[in-house]
């Protein structure tokens, strides 16, 4: 019966964050404006910024996470204020999340795993995210 109940849940979490419906990145564009306002234009002159929007526009990530609204997984700046000057170990830490998903720091639901994603992406995506703390 736990087998059955966590297949369950496993399954419920991937639905809901499985796909991207916005196949041309109007969503990102939506949040780049949002965060723009607030942090000014030399946060998306940052070429890390750049780089790291690019590709979590391309991947599903914002049918889970929000730069600054809760939805199925933290937002980008509170996961930017959580791991402040961390440093290169932290960008590993959180690109290996990115890559292989996991449980537990930020609730039960899990973190979809994106194998698809090159580690340097993964690294890329994470230095964007670290960008937005507050």
């Amino acid at each position: 019966m736990k087998k059955v109940i966590v297949a369950s849940f496993v399954i419920f979490a991937l639905a809901a964050c499985g796909g991207n419906d916005s196949k041309d990145g109007k969503d990102a564009k939506k949040e780049e404006t949002k965060d723009n306002s607030s942090e000014g234009s030399e946060l998306s002159s940052n070429p890390d910024y750049q780089k790291g929007l690019a590709i979590v526009a391309k991947n599903d990530c914002f049918t889970c996470h929000a730069i600054s609204e809760a939805k199925v997984g933290p937002t980008y700046m509170d996961v930017a204020n959580k791991y402040a000057g961390g440093g290169d170990s932290i960008i590993n830490y959180l690109s290996n999340k990115v890559r292989n998903g996991g449980t537990g720091v930020w609730g039960q639901t899990p973190m979809t795993p994106h194998p698809q994603v090159t580690e340097e992406d993964a690294k890329a995506m994470v230095k964007y995210i670290l960008l937005l703390k507050k």
